[in-house]
């Protein structure tokens, strides 16, 4: 009975997950163009030419790292403080909460042009009417206000996604732990170091977790947003995998790029579930 019910999904598992991983697996140590037939075994050589003669790999591996640690840190920041501010006894906080999880509903390549919209004509027409350095800054024009227009785009949709997290969260905290401290005299920064926090460390494993996973793999809104220009200053990882494979042609070395990013992005989002669980259990 077990596997009447286990089976279906497990070959479609293996048909949709487990084959193509391991295809991809085999031509990362090979040669094919992703077009032709022809296919040669090069054992450790796209590996090699990776790590010693592909600089554009490394630059967009360390600018790809350096937005997930940006991307990871606002947005749970900000999706935490929504969070706080939606389960406070507001009158709109149903409306609030709609509101803040909408943009999470626009898909990557749409929301890309939107924004791509908003950077170019939305943003020049605020800063000829107001005068503000902000708005006439050259967002997708400059390597550094590109980085940071994809960050607020990420920003912006994530954190109502990671606010509904931690409104789960922080209704599951029992009210009598806080009521029993504000008469101990503790005021509401004590309560939220010392009580919130340890009570909702479960919801910050998770949303860790889904932040580092889904910055490290950002790939449509940087398409559709800046398409890793000026000069491949934006380019991420996944950007850089998909030209050399489909753009360059070089499918090989392109599965072994992205051999390479999976086993990092899994070594890091295991070592941060770890840490974070045995904070939860000394918490």
């Amino acid at each position: 009975m077990f596997s009447l019910f286990v089976g279906p999904v497990f070959l479609a598992f293996t048909i949709i997950v487990l084959i193509p991983f391991f295809t991809g697996v085999y031509y990362a140590f090979t040669d094919w163009n992703g077009v032709t037939g022809n296919v040669k075994w090069v054992g450790l050589d796209n590996f090699k030419y990776i790590f010693t003669q592909d600089t554009d790999f490394k630059d967009s591996f360390l600018l790809t790292t350096k937005y997930t640690v940006v991307a990871i840190l606002l947005t749970n920041i900000i999706g935490f403080g929504l969070a706080l501010l939606v389960t406070q006894k507001l009158k709109t906080r149903n409306i609030l909460r709609t509101v803040f999880f909408m943009p999470n509903l626009i898909g990557g390549i749409l929301l890309g042009f939107i924004w791509q919209f908003i950077f170019i004509k939305g943003f020049a027409s605020i800063g000829e009417l107001t005068g503000i350095p902000f708005f006439n800054l050259p967002w997708l024009g400059d390597a550094s206000t590109g980085f940071w227009g994809l960050v607020i785009v990420s920003v912006w949709q994530g954190a109502g996604y990671i606010m509904i997290i931690y409104v789960a969260a922080l209704q599951n905290v029992p009210q009598e732990l806080i009521e029993a401290a504000k008469i101990d005299g503790a005021n509401k920064w004590q309560i939220l170091r010392n009580i919130t926090m340890p009570m909702v460390a479960p919801a910050v494993t998770i949303c860790l977790f889904l932040t580092t996973a889904s910055s490290f793999k950002i790939f449509d809104a940087n398409l559709s947003l800046t398409n890793g220009g000026p000069f491949k200053s934006t380019e991420m990882l996944a950007l850089n995998i998909y030209t050399e494979a489909f753009v360059n042609n070089r499918y090989g070395i392109g599965e072994a790029k992205a051999l390479i990013f999976f086993i990092v992005v899994a070594a890091i989002t295991i070592l941060q579930v770890t840490i974070t669980k045995k904070r939860e259990v000394e918490s």
